[in-house]
């Protein structure tokens, strides 16, 4: 579980920023990635294997991240919603906001998706196409759409900032074999979908990528 939980708006950014919240995102899914035997980050990254701390072995993924290396045995790419949640789009839309107050998965009508045993997720922060926002917060759960809390993010912020990007304070990182819940809470019962998108990093062993 993040032991910080909070919104950054995409206005109090950087690019540079920006750019750091994605590589401390793509090195910590890899250091997750070597505890759950997807790939061989310990062979594949020098100076890696002797090192037992976990940040100091994020920060040493960062380094190779920023010298332009990518570890040979893990291959990289975005959610897809079909192929990874079980939706019946592969788009990034919420159930039907119906009620204030009630929370929507973010996966359409899949309340709760079970990751794969070859994958391996980071979500690292959230957009919002819907206008005005129409979710007060956004919930992580492990094991199901009633489990425990994994981050909890007030999207209020975008909203009274009017902004529409937000980048969580740490990564949330999802396991192999784990069934999970993003569910996003309604301030507007519109009684229709939202459109928002997680973004994210979805990792597997090289050449069992997702085409």
């Amino acid at each position: 579980m993040a032991s910080r939980n909070y919104l950054i708006p995409i206005g109090s950014m950087t690019l540079s920023d920006q750019k750091s919240y994605r590589l401390a995102a793509l090195a910590s899914g890899l250091e997750r990635c070597q505890v759950k035997s997807i790939g061989d980050l310990n062979s594949d990254i020098p100076g890696l294997a002797s090192i037992s701390d976990t940040g100091k072995r994020v920060q040493l993924i960062v380094n190779y991240l920023m010298q332009g290396n990518w570890p040979r045995s893990v291959d990289v790419r975005e959610w897809q919603n079909i192929a990874d949640a079980g939706a019946a789009l592969d788009q990034w839309n919420t159930a039907a906001l119906a009620v204030v107050g009630t929370n929507y998965s973010m996966f359409q009508a899949i309340a709760a998706p079970t990751l794969a045993p070859n994958k391996l997720a980071v979500f690292y922060g959230v957009i919002t196409e819907t206008i005005p926002v129409p979710v007060s917060r956004l919930t992580f759960r492990r094991g199901g759409a009633a489990g425990n809390t994994i981050g909890v993010f007030d999207l209020e912020l975008l909203a009274s900032r009017q902004e529409l990007i937000g980048y969580f304070s740490e990564p949330v990182v999802i396991d192999p074999n784990s069934v999970f819940a993003a569910q996003a809470m309604a301030r507007i019962a519109t009684g229709v979908l939202a459109r928002m998108q997680l973004m994210n990093f979805v990792f597997e062993p090289a050449g069992q990528i997702v085409a």
